[in-house]
């Protein structure tokens, strides 16, 4: 994101005719308000609506709470990104890693608040006659971590070249907040996954706004990587009655790749609830006790018993509710309900470099790489492309190799777990170094073939000469042998994954 230093606020250019309409073209009229955006002058042609609020702060007894919806009249200045919700920023901490190394710009950074629930839109400045497809973000970071205020997650030159589609990305809650797994929430059996209803107030926000910016509300693709691709998944099995987008991009990760919730007996909340005094308290009391506390000083626990502990660690994830998360994803794609949409999915071929205990000069152990990226990443994406297939769903399949020295800058980094992104939000060059030719030339395809996706889900891709996932079939496959992109034989991926365990359901 940039600075309030480099950015122009309410800027008109006056070549592209706007006061002769007599229409501001930063002013927007929401539910939530008059919004006014800003333009700034590395992307002259972008309008950037930042910080925009989709739902009530959760403070006070709206904390461990589904989101409310928020209506109002007033004027927002949408200049800012909103605030990361409540969590510990492993950048900040001297965790040695890839990402504290070597790419702290794939990161959040900055300020953090519990009022957090805001979005960001990014549409073209000028008007166009018909309205544009919409792009909805969905950041990844375990259900730990994640925010908008992340450097290598803003889609300004990508719209700036293209002029043709906007981008929404929603902020969610993390960790105890957006997963608390209380005993007091588990009474009642519903409303255990805060942060996944967050995403769907966010998504129905941009429903229900995204016209008056220019959006087309038929043609709306949700998109996450790693965690936030398995949000959408799970909200792709939660709303197939409803799903109001018309198809889903997922990177590195899908329902079936999730960690398991393994504190049946909701022991964390109670630890933490107990530290600061909440004592011998019924499950509801509970709950009510710890909403009086200060999100930092959870946050500050948090952070320290973990950076203290190697095992037994605080973790909150998403938990099955069989309302937002369900426990049988196979049984339920084999049977259909879900939502069928056309998807885009994925991965990375050296998806573990990123994740594994940072290895020091002489380097990680390739093999273990491999492993745990087969494992992890890549075949439960083939699975759940199979499974895709089983119940009659378009599924088009990448699998990325792309390695450039400003990402990737040691030799055994390659494609590793979220190096595409810059790629297609166009800011590898912006913090990594520069890039070149080759790199310009995935990065631009990459962007071209998911705009096509984002036009028309069914036929854009087998168009641009990509073709839905058979058995025996081709994926895509990105930025190998000196090549932006070709397909490759489905087999070679399903061969590799033959002899990996299928651990999830």
């Amino acid at each position: 994101m940039k600075t309030p230093e480099n950015l122009l606020f309410f800027l008109v250019i006056s070549a592209q005719g706007v006061w002769s309409r007599g229409i501001d073209p930063l002013q927007v009229d929401t539910t939530v308000g008059r919004v006014y955006g800003m333009i700034n002058g590395s992307t002259p042609n972008v309008a950037q609506y930042l910080g925009v609020p989709f739902a009530e702060p959760p403070l006070g007894d709206l904390r461990f709470r589904p989101p409310q919806r928020r209506y109002s009249d007033k004027e927002i200045h949408a200049t800012q990104t909103g605030s990361s919700c409540p969590q510990y920023l492993l950048t900040r901490n001297n965790s040695p890693s890839v990402y504290t190394y070597d790419a702290p710009w794939l990161q959040p950074y900055g300020a953090i608040s519990e009022d957090c629930l805001t979005l960001n839109i990014w549409t073209p400045l000028k008007k166009s006659k018909k309205p544009l497809p919409v792009l909805i973000w969905v950041f990844g970071g375990g259900f730990y971590e994640g925010g908008l205020l992340t450097n290598g997650f803003d889609p300004s030159n990508w719209i700036q070249r293209t002029e043709s589609h906007i981008v929404v990305a929603i902020n969610y809650r993390n960790n105890i907040f957006g997963f608390p797994n209380a005993r007091g929430l588990a009474e009642t059996g519903e409303n255990l996954n805060m942060g996944l209803l967050d995403q769907r107030m966010a998504v129905e926000w941009v429903r229900d706004n995204i016209a008056a910016f220019g959006g087309d509300t038929s043609r709306m693709i949700l998109w996450g990587q790693s965690s936030g691709a398995a949000s959408c998944d799970f909200y792709n099995y939660a709303y197939p009655d409803d799903p109001i987008v018309s198809g889903f991009i997922l990177h590195s990760g899908n329902a079936l790749a999730t960690g398991v919730n393994t504190d049946l007996a909701h022991t964390n909340f109670t630890f933490v609830a107990e530290h600061f005094g909440c004592v011998d308290l019924s499950p509801q009391e509970e709950i009510k006790c710890l909403q009086k506390v200060h999100w930092k000083k959870i946050i500050d626990l948090y952070e320290s018993y973990n950076m203290n502990h190697s095992t037994g660690q605080l973790k909150w994830t998403t938990v099955v509710d069989n309302v937002t998360k369900f426990e049988n994803y196979t049984e339920r794609t084999l049977a259909g309900n879900y939502s069928k949409l056309p998807a885009i999915q994925g991965a990375n071929a050296n998806e573990e470099a990123s994740l594994i205990t940072w290895p020091g000069p002489a380097g990680p152990n390739m093999t273990e790489i491999h492993e745990e990226s087969l494992s992890v990443h890549i075949c439960p994406a083939v699975h759940h492309t199979g499974l895709r297939y089983q119940g009659d769903s378009l599924t088009f399949f990448y699998f990325n190799h792309a390695n450039f020295s400003n990402i990737s800058p040691r030799p055994w980094e390659g494609a590793y777990h979220t190096s595409e992104l810059p790629l297609l939000f166009g800011t590898w060059e912006n913090y990594g170094g520069p890039g070149s030719k080759f790199e310009a030339e995935v990065s631009t395809h990459w962007q071209d073939l998911y705009f096509e996706f984002m036009k028309d889900p069914v036929h854009g891709l087998p168009r641009a000469g990509w073709p839905s996932y058979s058995p025996n079939g081709s994926a895509n496959l990105m930025a190998a042998n000196g090549k932006v992109a070709q397909l490759m034989p489905m087999g070679i991926l399903q061969d590799e994954c033959a002899g990996i365990p299928e651990t999830y359901d």
